[in-house]
């Protein structure tokens, strides 16, 4: 349950202000149509997921665990780095196919997804937590936390949300993890 829970919580943080939750907000006001746009999301979403979670939990069987703990810890420390970049949003992940409004969605999601911020922490959780289903599950709800109200009340709370501070607190959780993993790597060396 702690995979769900931390899973669910770093990526609803992580999110916020992220350069996908930017490209809900430009797919609800260019479609102005938000169940379609809500399920290409929740699609892309597990099945980018999916994959990192998959490469997640492969990574163990790769590496000794003295090597895989040292590697969470090096992990979770740039992550927490990492969100204290800011993110820019590329015009091309704003360009709209002519597919419809889900099958658009899908696909920028998808796309807009890979390598971004909250697929990297999923590798990472997989690995750290061994939990497949549940960092899945847990990423795709922490997704689904900050881009849902993102497409249903758009304008309403783009400028409301505290962003700086929001990426601060998911940076410190990033860094609490590596220093877990860093205590569990000393160990084993």
């Amino acid at each position: 349950m702690d995979a769900f829970l931390v899973s669910t919580g770093i990526v609803a943080l992580a999110e916020m202000g992220d350069k996908t939750q930017l490209l809900a907000f430009i797919l609800a006001a260019r479609f102005k149509r938000p169940w379609p746009i809500i399920w290409g999301i929740l699609i892309a979403t597990l099945a980018n997921h999916a994959l990192a979670g998959a490469l997640g939990t492969f990574l163990p069987g790769l590496f000794d665990p003295t090597t895989l703990a040292w590697i969470l810890c090096i992990s979770f420390l740039l992550m927490a780095g990492w969100m204290l970049v800011p993110d820019k949003f590329d015009e091309n992940d704003a360009k709209l196919a002519r597919f419809g409004v889900f099958a658009t969605t899908l696909l920028a999601f998808f796309v807009a997804e890979m390598g971004d911020k909250t697929q990297v922490a999923t590798v990472a959780l997989a690995a750290q937590y061994q939990s497949f289903v549940w960092v899945v599950l847990g990423t795709t709800l922490g997704m689904m936390i900050a881009n849902a109200p993102a497409v249903l009340l758009g304008d309403k709370i783009a400028g409301k949300v505290p962003v700086r501070w929001i990426h601060g607190i998911a940076a410190l959780i990033f860094a609490v993890l590596g220093v877990l993993a860093l205590g569990r790597a000393l160990a084993a060396w």
